[in-house]
């Protein structure tokens, strides 16, 4: 068979740049440790590799977002964490305000340190949240939440709740409006109220009271209890019950003779009154309102400097000071409230997280089996290939040296 010289030379420069190509591509998967260079070496694997490569650029994203998260909500919970420390402090100084042996000095005293404790409560509420914001503004990140005011405080903020996005389909907040947290409390014993009548003459002091029947209660009816004293020898109490909106007798409650102590009920609710009424006296028992605790401590405050002399102000001073108890224990139990869901969504954090990981290595496996190298393989293919290049290269070489001058 005859070859010609131009057909050799082509042919074997062909050949040998296919053999280059090889070696040089089989070199760059072992460099890269990948099996797809383009996406033309396997369009398939590729295209589901760069699924899953978004997919897992996505989980690392969710990763960075919990990270942030849980830094914030660490922040919210320590913040927390200082004020039921503050309230509960608050609670104690008012549970010895209500000792029998304080003078109006030791009183006075009282209210100065709760004044200074206001404003520690006040400073917790408008804690920045560090990076130029607060934390219990709700959405107005930048407007302080609470300013001070006759009240106690007022509210800036809004009631929007921040949340971040920290998997596929999960969103947590990080953190609670303000109102949420320092003015959404129920007074009294969180379904209903007491108070005595400002201007009562006598020494009797109401309890908080309780549900006894729900199905009985109406949220929407106040009661006033009044008091009737004759003038014989001894005295006779009566009390008698109405509605004030409007204005009604309580069936069965009319008239009834008043032992210190004893439970009165009616339309589902129960309460006691101790003491000595006089004449006129009345207390009332109103469904539960939502009250500020600032405000709360600012009218603690006030009651503190009453005169409280005399059995009437002793009472009037008791019922305050058990108002003032009831509703602090109700803004207590509502930081604990909002400081447990921030733990259950710190615990959700840490689960989620270890899903993350877990399936940060899921994605890592599909890509490695999509794209991955056989190192064995590869390296074997190289030998091979650089051994059929060298052989190739001698070839052509023995080959464009072979002439009929050599042997003329």
């Amino acid at each position: 068979m005859r070859i010609s010289t131009a057909n050799l030379y082509s042919t074997s420069t062909t050949q040998l740049n296919n053999l280059q190509s090889a070696l040089a591509r089989t070199q760059m998967q072992l460099s890269t440790d990948r099996r797809l260079l383009t996406p033309a070496d396997d369009p398939v694997a590729s295209a589901r590799a760069l699924e899953v490569s978004q997919s897992q650029n996505i989980n690392a994203q969710f990763a960075t977002n919990r990270s942030s998260a849980s830094s914030a909500m660490a922040h919210v919970e320590s913040s927390l964490q200082n004020a039921g420390d503050l309230i509960q402090e608050i609670q104690t100084l008012a549970v010895s305000a209500g000792n029998g042996t304080m003078l109006q000095g030791d009183r006075e005293k009282l209210a100065t340190e709760l004044e200074g404790r206001l404003a520690d409560l006040l400073g917790v509420a408008n804690t920045s949240d560090g990076a130029g914001g607060f934390l219990f503004s709700g959405y107005k990140t930048t407007t302080q939440p609470f300013t001070a005011s006759a009240d106690g405080a007022t509210y800036q903020g809004d009631q929007g709740v921040r949340q971040l996005q920290v998997s596929d389909s999960r969103k947590v907040p990080l953190s609670a409006s303000g109102s949420a947290i320092f003015e959404a409390i129920p007074t009294g014993n969180g379904v209903f109220q007491t108070k005595a009548a400002d201007g009562n003459q006598g020494a009797a002091i109401i309890s908080s009271g309780s549900i006894v029947d729900r199905s009985q209660f109406d949220s929407s009816k106040k009661y006033a209890i009044e008091f009737s004293v004759t003038a014989d020898t001894p005295p006779v109490t009566t009390y008698s019950v109405y509605t004030t909106n409007p204005r009604a007798e309580v069936p069965n409650q009319q008239a009834i003779a008043y032992q210190e102590g004893k439970q009165i009920a009616f339309d589902g609710m129960a309460l006691d009154i101790k003491g000595v009424p006089a004449q006129g006296d009345s207390f009332s028992v109103e469904p539960s309102q939502k009250e500020s605790v600032f405000k709360t401590v600012t009218d603690l405050i006030s009651t503190l400097r009453l005169p409280g002399d005399g059995s009437t102000g002793k009472a009037e001073l008791t019922n305050k000071l058990n108002t003032a108890i009831s509703n602090l224990q109700n803004a207590h139990d509502n930081v604990l409230t909002q400081q447990a869901s921030v733990g259950a969504h710190m615990k959700e954090l840490d689960y989620l997280s270890s899903a993350g990981d877990d399936l940060d290595i899921q994605y890592a496996t599909t890509l490695d089996d999509l794209q991955g190298l056989d190192t064995v393989k590869a390296i074997s293919d190289f030998s091979q290939q650089q051994l059929t290049l060298q052989a190739a290269q001698m070839t052509f070489k023995t080959m464009s040296g072979l002439s009929l001058f050599n042997v003329i």
